[in-house]
């Protein structure tokens, strides 16, 4: 069988607290481990996605909704999507380790060089796919329960 999650690939998480984001792979474990017997990925990936950008906003706002919000995770193949992108990984490549999963310091510590590697990524313009959420903006379905109760009562 052909290996689809090699470094650098992204793919879309299906399951799970991060359903419908996407991750870059950073290795890949086909056989999995003693802990986890099962085949899995480290994934790092952006839980919240930078925000829309107009030439008439100020440096200090540009700035703040340039930022992003990164999550690095081990997910099994099952939960994960391939694509067609990848994304080169010159720095992420060192910065996750599985002994980073063990201390909340080193997570810490490794989820602060993601960041600053994908706001690097995402200021230089490469990659825009990765840096866009999937569907725009999903607040609208998470709102339409309320709003159909909204509705019913008057």
């Amino acid at each position: 069988m052909p290996k689809v999650y090699k470094p650098g690939k992204v793919a879309i998480v299906l399951q799970g607290r991060q359903a419908g984001k996407k991750v870059v792979v950073i290795k890949q474990l086909d056989e999995g481990t003693k802990e986890r017997p099962y085949p899995h990925a480290i994934v790092a990936g952006i839980e919240r996605y930078p925000r829309k950008v107009t030439r008439t906003m100020g440096a200090k706002k540009l700035q703040r909704r340039s930022r992003v919000k990164p999550f690095i995770k081990v997910i099994n193949y099952s939960h994960l999507f391939p694509t067609r992108y990848a994304l080169e990984l010159e720095g992420l490549k060192n910065s996750v380790a599985a002994e980073h999963f063990k201390e909340p310091s080193q997570r810490e510590d490794a989820r602060k060089t993601i960041k600053k590697l994908f706001e690097e990524r995402y200021q230089t313009g490469k990659n825009k796919w990765f840096f866009q959420a999937l569907r725009g903006d999903l607040s609208f379905h998470a709102k339409l329960p309320m709003d159909l109760v909204l509705q019913g009562t008057s």
